[in-house]
């Protein structure tokens, strides 16, 4: 059974993937001082709560914070008896190699990302994900990681706003029913929601006036559908999308390793 693990600056999910489907999903926060042996007392009692008596014998990991990596890869060898993938290392293949200036280090969770939309819509594409960072990444019509955007995540963007501003309360995000707020808390949820929605909008119209042929534009990201909500902003939205896209990259480096 394959252990998919995405590791955000944020939070980390792990998915039990069956080869046909994912029988489980868990989420928890990104803390680089979690130990493997924790990680399994934690996995395990999920585990059982689900009644899932599988054994997990495969394991990929994407991750943006490498300082995670190390007690991963523990999880991995003193459980699971396994070497686990993680993308971005030079022993994890990739479907197409990013096509970026020389010297430029690719996030994994775009490259993953980039694989698991191609492998589902085609080339052509724009993956907005709504995570710690808003990001826009843009596939070729090969599958091929070509470029995006890095922009300030939504949250973030609230947590900077209330602790700059000492009068500026902290809120949470939400669709407001009128553009102009009558008081505090509503003008910045005006601003947060409104504005990136125009973010979204004119990146994306950037990109593809710049790309000069039609593309898809994808959402992902817990927030997506938040932005979605009568807007038309995403010709989809896959909430799964980077977990299936560490399916994509496992199953190439098993039929191509």
């Amino acid at each position: 059974m394959l252990l998919t693990i995405d590791c955000g600056n944020t939070n980390t999910v792990f998915s039990i993937w069956d080869g046909k489907e994912f029988l489980a999903t868990w989420r928890t926060s990104t803390e680089w001082q979690r130990t493997a042996d924790q990680y399994f007392v934690w996995l395990t009692t999920l585990m059982n709560a689900r009644k899932l008596d599988i054994e997990i014998d495969e394991v990929i990991i994407s991750s943006t914070v490498p300082r995670v990596v190390f007690n991963l890869r523990v999880l991995c060898d003193r459980y699971f008896n396994c070497r686990p993938l993680v993308v971005g290392k030079p022993e994890c293949l990739l479907p197409q190699q990013p096509r970026v200036d020389a010297g430029t280090t690719v996030g994994p969770d775009r490259l993953v990302n980039a694989a698991g939309a191609f492998d589902r819509h085609g080339g052509d594409l724009i993956v907005v994900d709504f995570g710690t960072a808003t990001t826009f990444d843009v596939v070729a019509r090969d599958g091929a990681y070509v470029g995006g955007v890095i922009a300030p995540g939504v949250n973030l963007s609230l947590e900077a706003l209330h602790h700059a501003a000492a009068a500026l309360p902290h809120v949470d995000i939400s669709k407001p029913q009128s553009v102009i707020g009558a008081n505090t808390v509503h003008c910045m949820q005006s601003g947060v929601y409104w504005g990136y929605i125009g973010l979204v909008r004119e990146l994306c119209a950037r990109i593809r006036a710049e790309y000069d042929r039609p593309m898809k534009i994808i959402g992902t990201g817990g927030l997506a559908r938040l932005f979605e909500q009568g807007e038309d902003l995403f010709d989809w939205i896959e909430d799964d999308l980077t977990m299936h896209g560490l399916t994509v990259i496992h199953r190439f480096n098993k039929e191509n390793g």
